[in-house]
């Protein structure tokens, strides 16, 4: 899982990045405010005696909404750099992914990404081996209780070079050869009786052995389905909250910009304006997040099948 790990600390870093960005951004639209408002208390023309100090405290909202961005992608840098066991960066860039990338898991049949993840994922491979494994062992024991017989044979010559006949003639190397010629033929017969308790024992063991490998095996295969099935599952359902968000963000949008207009003509409290204000910054927060979490979703998708890529 380190590659999973590593891809999803990247991901919180451009997540963080664009969060960052993003209460930048309202904190330099709630400056504005502020500065309009200023004026306009120098000209006696609020509404309210509190529409100042309402804005005031609202851009220390901000301000503090960027300070903890920054933590947090600071902190998703380090976790990073820490997980890849290089030295920390700072100054690292990091290429940012397109909203366009989302296809909401469109394509993706999850039956047939468990069957690729099956051919594909080392721990299930493992577990399968395991088990051939066993049930070999299983069958040596099982061989250990059966009857052996055995067949030996020889051949073999010898050869004196002080050898002489009968009249002192030294008899060669081939003569002494083909008259020294002896051939040998054992048959044995091992039956397992002493040691037949001991083999009966360790046969239990391998089948027991085997039956907990084949189980292991299986399991391993279950919760590889569960967990295809949780990361599609999961990729599904950011990418339509994702949609659901993107839905939210224009409405907010276009209530914010109605309320900044009645907000600016007096029609409206600066409490009034700064709830509009938050609906849209709070559901712009929730958009980048749902973006990232399908991002993160879809790439375990793909450790699963074998096929991690950026």
């Amino acid at each position: 899982m380190v590659t999973v790990n590593v891809i999803t600390n990247y991901l919180a870093i451009l997540d963080n990045k664009e969060i960052l960005s993003a209460t930048k951004s309202q904190l330099a639209v709630q400056q504005e405010t502020v500065d309009r408002m200023k004026v306009l208390e120098e000209q006696g023309a609020n509404k309210a005696a509190s529409d100042l100090t309402d804005q005031e405290g609202q851009l220390a909202s901000n301000r503090v909404a960027v300070v903890n961005a920054q933590n947090s992608l600071d902190a998703a840098k380090l976790n990073l750099f820490q997980q890849m066991n290089i030295p920390y960066q700072p100054n690292a860039k990091f290429a940012d992914l397109s909203a366009e990338n989302l296809t909401g898991g469109e394509g993706i049949d999850p039956d047939k990404a468990y069957q690729i993840a099956l051919q594909q994922f080392a721990a299930v491979k493992a577990a399968t081996l395991s088990r051939l494994s066993a049930e070999k062992a299983v069958a040596s024991a099982r061989g250990l209780l059966a009857p052996s017989l055995t067949l030996t044979g020889g051949l073999g010559t010898n050869y004196f070079n002080t050898a002489t006949d009968s009249t002192g003639r030294p008899i060669s190397y081939n003569e002494q050869f083909r008259n020294n010629y002896s051939l040998s033929l054992q048959i044995g017969l091992n039956i397992p009786i002493f040691s037949h308790g001991v083999n009966r024992n360790n046969l239990n063991r391998a089948k027991i052995n085997a039956l907990y490998s084949r189980d292991i095996e299986e399991n391993s295969k279950i919760v590889l389905k569960q967990n295809v099935d949780q990361a599609f599952y999961n990729m599904t359902a950011a990418y339509k909250r994702y949609q659901a968000l993107t839905e939210q963000v224009k409405a907010y949008t276009e209530s914010y910009r109605i309320y900044k207009l009645r907000f600016d003509e007096g029609v409206i409290t600066s409490v009034d304006f700064i709830i509009a204000k938050n609906n849209l910054d709070g559901a712009t927060v929730n958009l980048i997040s749902a973006k990232y979490d399908y991002f993160i979703d879809s790439k375990i998708l793909d450790y699963y099948q074998g096929k991690l890529s950026l």
